[in-house]
């Protein structure tokens, strides 16, 4: 039986937003890598329970941008919930840096793939026991994973999770392929088992004052660390394409949840896609258009991408973003002078939603707050959401 997923009440008053009486205020959606992981078990919490400067770093942002709905990935999970807790409480509830403290009353998080024993040789070294041996790659079950923090309430008894959903019940899944025979990669005992999500996808329903909003997450193996077999490109492709079949509002008996109920999102439900998908639409290593899946799904709402004026500054001192063909200022990390800034963090609502403004939180180097940014490669996306109706909500103040 899987764990059951953990869901913390927290009693916080929530920030309010003002807006006129008659409206119902944007919503601001994010997604932030915050790289609060460690190779350790516990090792977060132990970090957390001093004085982490990465943690008041990553809060900073947040307490900046001030998000009614995050996600956090690379964010480490334990069963009782204490980081969280710990993170909540005394870093989002602490301002940091002169910022002014937040409070997220509902918090949702649960099991996810990474760590977890496989008893499998999945990464073909002839051991079963290693990192790249569990479900999802990691040292330790918990590490990587992810966490939302909700200022309005989850509706905890329909969230549905996918951390057990195999990668072979996926129609046409692509299966990697040894390069030199073109046989299966994987043998067939080892393929019949494999979980699709490398961590885990979640559908978090949230009741906001836009209404019901689904809330899905997920966070997609890089599509690098493995060899020509592609077996990490081709995962984070599938891992990509489960979001866009189960949006797809078609008949889905395959498509099976934690608690075996079958089928994807009914087709009038109002959804935002979130996280970090380890996929760029014009460069990096992901398998063929990976991220087009969702970016050109006609359920998804066309809109403009979220920039920084950050991004185009650490592009010109990068010598990898010559080579690149997508426009710097959508870029949401920085990875260095051999891969160069990428878009791969992103928040995609859905169609009956329309986007007042976005952003990416990239300041320039001589900001003020630009120290905070070092905490992890990734930056904090974030889109202002309304539902169109005949009285148009107040836009919120824009975050840097």
């Amino acid at each position: 039986m899987p764990l059951r997923p953990l869901l913390l009440l927290l009693a916080m008053s929530p920030l309010c937003h003002a807006g006129a009486p008659d409206q119902a205020p944007a919503l601001r959606v994010a997604t932030y890598n915050v790289s609060l992981n460690h190779d350790e078990a516990g090792g977060l919490i132990a970090q957390l329970e001093g004085d982490h400067l990465p943690a008041r770093q990553v809060a900073a942002v947040i307490q900046r941008v001030r998000p009614d709905l995050l996600l956090l990935n690379e964010f480490d999970h334990d069963a009782d919930g204490r980081a969280a807790r710990l993170f909540v409480e005394r870093y989002l509830g602490q301002g940091q840096f002169g910022e002014s403290a937040i409070a997220y009353p509902h918090v949702y998080a649960a099991p996810v793939n990474t760590g977890v024993p496989s008893g499998l040789d999945l990464d073909g070294d002839g051991r079963t026991d290693g990192p790249g041996d569990a479900w999802g790659f990691g040292r330790h079950p918990g590490q990587y994973g992810m966490l939302v923090l909700s200022r309005h309430p989850i509706d905890r008894a329909a969230v549905r999770t996918f951390q057990q959903l195999r990668w072979s019940a996926l129609p046409g899944a692509l299966a990697p392929l040894d390069a030199k025979t073109g046989k299966p990669w994987y043998p067939a005992e080892v393929w019949s088992q494999l979980r699709l999500s490398s961590k885990s996808h979640w559908d978090v329903p949230v009741e906001t004052p836009q209404g019901r909003l689904h809330f899905l997450v997920a966070h997609p193996t890089p599509p690098v660390f493995d060899g020509p077999e592609d077996r990490n490109g081709r995962r984070n492709h599938d891992e990509i394409r489960l979001w866009a079949e189960y949006v797809s509002g078609q008949d889905l008996p395959w498509l099976c949840d934690d608690a075996g109920h079958c089928g994807g999102l009914p087709g009038d439900a109002r959804f935002v896609i979130a996280g970090d998908y380890n996929a760029d639409p014009a460069d990096g290593d992901s398998h063929g258009a990976a991220i087009l899946q969702l970016l050109e799904h006609p359920r998804l709402l066309r809109h403009p991408t979220p920039r920084s004026e950050g991004a185009i500054i650490a592009a010109r001192d990068n010598e990898a973003e010559h080579r690149h063909r997508g426009n710097p200022a959508h870029d949401t990390g920085n990875f260095g002078p051999r891969t160069g800034n990428l878009r791969i963090d992103y928040v995609l609502p859905s169609v009956g939603f329309s986007v007042l403004q976005s952003g990416v939180f990239w300041p320039p180097p001589d900001a003020p707050e630009a120290p905070w940014i070092e905490a992890s490669d990734h930056r904090m996306v974030w889109l202002d959401i309304v539902v169109p109706s005949a009285a148009t909500p107040a836009a919120r103040k824009p975050a840097p």
